[in-house]
């Protein structure tokens, strides 16, 4: 079974309601992309690194032409 609520106060509040009886033990996990939502971050890692699009300097001009050059040594084409 599983049940979708949020924490008020510290206690786990129930989106719906159900006969749960009293001292049944339950695991709780954290939904962290639904906490994402919260937040001002864009999601997926795409958009997360946009933030830092043109902003690296002293890259060779043909760096995207001949990246197996700069990064593994190949000849270049």
């Amino acid at each position: 079974m599983e049940l979708t609520g949020v924490v008020n106060n510290g206690l786990v509040v129930l989106d719906q309601t159900c006969p749960i009886p009293n001292g049944t033990k339950v695991t709780v996990r954290i939904d962290e992309r639904a906490n994402a939502k919260d937040t001002d971050a864009p999601k997926g890692v795409g958009k997360r690194l946009l933030k830092h699009a043109g902003t690296v300097t002293g890259l060779p001009e043909d760096l995207a032409q001949q990246h197996d050059h700069y990064l593994h040594g190949t000849p270049k084409r």
